[in-house]
């Protein structure tokens, strides 16, 4: 299932910046949280917070986790969206890049994943995602933003744009996993087998499995620790029936064409999603641009964030030219 370069970048004014000194983890994540050895993952992981977003499907906002920027104002805001069951910690070593470049950078956790508070077990299907992510937009980006993402957020972010076009200027997908057709088979499992497979896709074995299918080259004591950090949203107690909701709806199938300028990255390596599918998918867009990222594989932001950090600056600046 699809989930699972040295950098110069000149700084740009903005109107606030602070940076938080002192390690303390939001008492909303998970305790194990602090097993994580990786110094970019704790960074991030310090800076995540919940904001309220009004749905309509339920009678109380849903407490959002994501990571705000510390910079606000210039050009178009980018928005980080994140792969399959995973969260905004995808980003812990490109994101600080973008924002010591000077962009307004936000890390958002797709509802059904992430750190959110589902406490109240909101549907999670595709429409409901739709929805929270246009009123996380409304109530807080309220600008055109340039959206990214990675695997099946890829399709996540299609479907945004798709759908609320006003809110996407330009689009960056990466590795995407735009072409299968939803959930497939999983949509019609009984529900005990679904929860048995659930189960499974958060064990150790399977996530480091996954680490091995995912990155080119990884040591075995950082395939451990990216392991706890991918796996860390899933021991919230209502992780199981988000992701079972999901993959009883059906899932996404994306077949509409983009009218947004996109960038298409994909690591030439990648062992998840052929590359091949990177040459039909620039084929496919009206208006695009294809970089393959060498000796990468299937999350070039994790394994190359220098070139990930370049490519997206450069998009963004040409935008503003």
């Amino acid at each position: 299932m699809a989930t699972v370069l040295s950098l110069v970048l000149a700084p740009a004014r903005a109107t606030t910046k602070c940076r938080t000194s002192v390690e303390e983890f939001p008492t909303f994540l998970p305790r194990e949280v602090v097993k994580i050895r990786d110094p970019s993952a704790r960074k991030l992981a310090v800076r995540i917070e919940r904001l309220p977003v009004k749905v309509s499907f339920l009678e109380t906002p849903i407490m959002s986790s994501c990571v705000k920027p510390l910079l606000h104002g210039g050009i178009n805001p980018v928005v980080l969206l994140h792969g399959f069951d995973s969260s905004c910690l995808e980003w812990r070593f490109t994101y600080p890049l973008l924002e010591d470049a000077g962009l307004e950078t936000w890390a958002l956790d797709i509802l059904g994943w992430g750190f959110s508070d589902l406490e109240q077990l909101p549907r999670c299907d595709v429409a409901s995602k739709c929805e929270h992510l246009y009123q996380i937009w409304k109530s807080y980006i309220k600008r055109p933003m340039i959206l990214v993402g990675p695997s099946l957020g890829a399709a996540v972010a299609i479907d945004f744009a798709v759908n609320h076009s006003e809110a996407v200027k330009k689009l960056v997908l990466i590795d995407a996993s735009v072409f299968a057709e939803g959930t497939g088979n999983m949509m019609r499992l009984p529900r005990a087998v679904a929860y048995a497979g659930a189960r499974l896709l958060k064990s150790i074995p399977v996530r480091l499995y996954a680490n091995f299918l995912a990155f080119n080259k990884i040591s075995l004591s950082s395939s451990f620790d990216w392991m706890n950090v991918g796996r860390l949203h899933c021991l919230l107690p209502w992780w199981e029936d988000a992701t079972i909701n999901f993959m009883l709806s059906g899932g996404y199938d994306v077949s509409s064409l983009l009218k947004q300028e996109s960038l298409i990255i994909w690591g030439e390596n990648d062992q998840i999603i052929s590359n091949k599918f990177a040459l039909r998918l620039h084929k496919e867009l009206m208006d695009s641009t294809l970089h393959q990222v060498p000796d990468c594989g299937h999350l070039p932001h994790v394994e190359k964030p220098e070139t990930v950090a370049k490519l997206l600056l450069e998009f963004v600046q040409r935008e503003s030219t």
